[in-house]
């Protein structure tokens, strides 16, 4: 079924990106369970570990991504600021969803992690934020360009073509385990379906 995207997607990207941001956001699904740890979409069995691998945050501060992930749900996207197609669609699905999950899942955090370090410095990702409006739920962070492909092989993301990730959301739990790995696109309704569902178990 179809969903509409809502007025904040709509407004999220340009109109020329406008037309693919409603078709993706309408068409996206999430597929029935599979098995494997880097199969394309569902569960992943068992849930891996992060690796520990250091990030810059949006505000300057340095952390890890183990650390930024223990104890809460984390919704995770690769992204980059320079992304002229894939990513604005992202950051408007995470701009809805932070409001899905702000009253139903307080435990809940959202990652925007640049596969760009160099040139996604702290200020750009927080240009990146403010351009979707976000929320203390949502953070953005850059690891040290030596790291740069760390958490694309971690998740097997990679993609053809110049933004070389693929637009997927990638789940974790509460331990800070790669979980769940949504289909391209997926809408924030179910994305915050999903996130809730772990937290219950």
């Amino acid at each position: 079924m179809s969903v509409p995207a809502s007025e904040s997607q709509r407004s999220a990207f340009s109109p020329q990106l406008k037309r693919r941001g409603l078709l993706a956001l309408g068409a996206a699904a999430l597929l029935p369970r599979v098995v494997h740890a880097h199969a394309p979409l569902g569960p992943i069995e068992p849930p891996l570990a992060a690796p520990a691998l250091p990030l810059t945050l949006h505000d300057g501060s340095a952390t890890d991504l183990p650390r930024l992930l223990k104890g809460r749900w984390s919704a995770l996207q690769l992204m980059f600021t320079g992304c002229s197609a894939t990513c604005p669609i992202q950051g408007a699905v995470f701009a809805a969803l932070q409001g899905k999950l702000a009253a139903t899942l307080p435990q809940a955090q959202l990652l925007s992690v640049s596969i760009d370090p160099l040139n996604d410095t702290a200020a750009a990702l927080a240009a990146w934020r403010q351009r979707f409006s976000a929320q203390a739920i949502w953070l953005a962070a850059a690891p040290p360009v030596k790291h740069a492909d760390v958490l694309l092989d971690f998740v097997d993301s990679r993609a053809v073509g110049s933004d070389r990730h693929t637009a997927q959301t990638l789940l974790f739990d509460n331990h800070g385990r790669f979980a769940y790995r949504c289909a391209e696109f997926a809408s924030a309704r179910d994305i915050a379906r999903l996130m809730q569902q772990m937290a219950r178990r």
